[in-house]
């Protein structure tokens, strides 16, 4: 660990685990406050692009942040010769995942999950606005602070897809987890910000179903063959009382046809989105979920 981490911050207990590393929980020795460092071991990074991803990470993570309510904040990135740590703001609650979890296949309600996919949707917008794509926006990277707001948490995969001069620049890496993944990263075509509302889409359409996705398969392969096909369907026994206004949203957000697909801005003012209206002040409807306990990992399997 390195020397400026433990002199500035005191680190506590572990709060999570990942792919490359590790969450702890730690707290400023300067201010008392508590945070959460996220911890990345540069020897289990597989590839070139995972190498990218984390040497970028801070620096897209603030750019995204910034003045952004809905995304969780960092605050310090330090660097040795074997670790990456960032400290962020610490999110005690249940993520998305988990909530969708322990409600057993019982949906959300569309009073329930409006709130939530709106909080959504400003989150991935305000990044665009900054010329940021999440590029992996799924349940487990949608987290609660204590009050039940949202935040759209880790920036890993996230890249900046507007240069210095405001021009449009493409992305082409493969990045995302299989579920939530859009149609033209499966391609290998270049591609821009619009994949994440297809993802934002999957997070709406997995909430109204109970935790099933609109595209999967048995393997990896399987579901990326699923993704590519784009075959949206909203089953009768599950979608029977799901507003037109809500199956609507879903089909513009989950349309392999980039011309069609709304953006994140069109998200926001879809009727079923603005209809209800939003503020960043706005006390967030209390699901009996988000008085869970988080866990070390997610209760949904797939969801990763």
């Amino acid at each position: 660990m390195g020397e400026a981490l433990v002199r500035n911050y005191e680190i506590g207990a572990e709060i999570g685990r990942g792919r490359f590393g590790v969450v702890r929980r730690c707290r400023s020795a300067a201010t008392g406050k508590e945070f959460a460092v996220k911890s990345i071991e540069k020897r289990r990074l597989a590839d070139a692009v995972d190498r990218e991803c984390v040497a970028r990470e801070a620096k897209v993570h603030r750019l995204a942040a910034d003045g952004n309510s809905y995304a969780a904040q960092i605050h310090d990135a330090y660097e040795d010769e074997d670790w990456v740590h960032l400290v962020l703001e610490l999110l005690e609650g249940p993520d998305l995942c988990d909530r969708i979890a322990a409600r057993e296949g019982v949906p959300f309600s569309e009073t329930e999950a409006q709130p939530e996919v709106a909080a959504l949707a400003e989150a991935v917008a305000a990044c665009h606005r900054r010329g940021v794509a999440h590029r992996d926006v799924k349940p487990d990277n949608v987290l609660f602070d204590a009050l039940g707001r949202l935040k759209l948490a880790d920036f890993g995969s996230a890249e900046c897809f507007v240069d210095e001069d405001g021009g449009w620049v493409p992305m082409r890496e493969v990045v995302g987890t299989p579920w939530y993944v859009a149609p033209e990263v499966v391609a290998g075509r270049e591609y821009g910000d619009k994949v994440d509302v297809w993802s934002l889409g999957v997070v709406m359409y997995m909430m109204l179903s109970g935790g099933t996705p609109p595209f999967y398969g048995d393997t990896a392969a399987e579901t990326f063959d699923a993704v590519a096909r784009a075959n949206l369907r909203f089953p009768s026994r599950i979608f029977r009382s799901v507003s037109p206004e809500a199956k609507d949203l879903m089909r513009r957000m989950l349309c392999k046809d980039l011309s069609r697909r709304l953006s994140a801005e069109q998200v926001l003012r879809h009727p079923w989105i603005a209809k209800r209206g939003m503020t960043t002040e706005e006390e967030p409807i209390q699901d009996p979920s988000l008085s869970l306990e988080r866990p070390g990992s997610s209760l949904l399997g797939l969801c990763a």
